[in-house]
């Protein structure tokens, strides 16, 4: 990254753990730190986020913080901001850090930014109110970006800045035989995965449904379901209900997802909605193809046909059609893979993600001081 001058930007995060867009707020935080742009990351403590940044060198101010309703976060961050001399204040998450941390930057007369990551529509009174808040707001996916213009964002207003995917991370050798242990799979398995939060609009209902039929003529077939949410119960009621549970296992949260894709046959993402999907981006860098959705920013991340396929979300029918496509032809699945890892390379780079950052900033605050 060449011609950064220097100033300081507070990074809001206020989730508690490390994964999706936290994540990324711990790509960008790293890869500024190569540069002249001074960060620093305002999180709750305890939190994942803040203990890999302290890990890394990042600078780290941890406040209490007890959800969304804990308005007295406006008044801490506003401490933090003016103690660091802040020259920018960068909005990452929508747990309640998009209001207190958006007020505390309007409080100091602060250039504040905003990162979206999710698609869902917002009233157009809300968003003629919350936005008002911030300069500028980040999308990670054209989709989103369109979805902030139907609302009543006006399009100036509104960049988009796609998600990373740390590519050589993922660049770990299949081990078939390591993974079959691991999960006490059969040795002649094929294997497919689901990495996402277990809520519903992850679309576990419709992978279950789908199951339900293609385990007939696939009994080799197994599932892992790999993630933690409210809906763990209810995922497991419908595997018991509809006679899976020879075929499908919850494994909880997977650190080392490294590990895990690269052994899978292929990867089934079916949210019906999805900003964009980072463990797309993270399945397509392993080198295997995606089934997912075509809503959202789910297109950007899987090109239909070329690294993997799309479907409505929802249609369990189109969802089964697809699966089987790839089950009865690996070598297609394996085609798809290549292309998808061969893209991540060359477009969803850590550094442009960061670039993109910067560019907004620097065009912020030359909008603010009138240059």
């Amino acid at each position: 990254m060449s011609d950064t001058k220097a100033f300081c930007v507070a990074h809001i995060e206020l989730g508690a753990h490390l994964y999706g867009g936290a994540q990324q707020v711990l790509y960008l935080l790293e890869e500024l730190s190569k540069t002249a742009v001074r960060s620093v990351l305002i999180c709750p403590e305890p939190s994942a986020v803040g203990e890999a940044a302290r890990a890394a060198g990042i600078e780290v101010e941890a406040i209490p913080y007890r959800g969304d309703l804990d308005w007295r976060a406006t008044k801490r961050i506003v401490k933090i901001l003016t103690r660091h001399q802040v020259d920018l204040v960068h909005v990452h998450s929508r747990r309640g850090a998009d209001i207190w941390g958006g007020l505390a930057a309007c409080k100091l007369g602060l250039p504040c930014v905003l990162s979206r990551r999710v698609d869902n529509h917002e009233r157009a009174w809300a968003v003629a109110a919350k936005y008002r808040l911030y300069d500028h707001v980040i999308a990670i996916s054209e989709g989103i970006r369109d979805v902030l213009i139907a609302d009543g964002l006006a399009p100036h207003k509104v960049s988009c800045v796609r998600s990373a995917v740390d590519w050589e991370r993922f660049q770990q050798p299949a081990d078939k035989a390591g993974l079959t242990a691991r999960f006490d799979l059969p040795e002649d398995a094929t294997v497919i995965g689901i990495a996402a939060q277990l809520i519903p609009r992850k679309g576990h209902d419709v992978l279950l449904e789908a199951l339900s039929d293609l385990v007939q003529r696939w009994p080799i077939l197994q599932v892992l379901v790999m993630g933690k949410g409210p809906s763990e119960s209810a995922i497991r009621e419908q595997i018991r209900t509809l006679d899976l549970d020879r075929y499908v296992q919850l494994v909880g949260f997977v650190e080392d997802l490294e590990h895990v894709l690269p052994s899978l046959d292929f990867l089934v993402h079916p949210a019906r909605t999805e900003g964009l999907g980072v463990v797309l981006l993270q399945a397509a860098s392993a080198g295997i193809a995606v089934i997912a959705c075509d809503a959202g920013g789910m297109p950007e991340a899987v090109i239909d046909q070329q690294t993997g396929l799309l479907v409505p979300p929802g249609d369990v029918g189109a969802l089964t059609t697809a699966i089987e496509r790839l089950l009865s032809e690996p070598e297609r699945a394996e085609a798809f893979g290549a292309k998808g890892r061969e893209r991540m390379l060359a477009s969803f780079s850590i550094s442009a993600m960061a670039q993109g950052n910067v560019n907004v900033y620097r065009a912020v605050m030359a909008a603010r001081s009138g240059e």
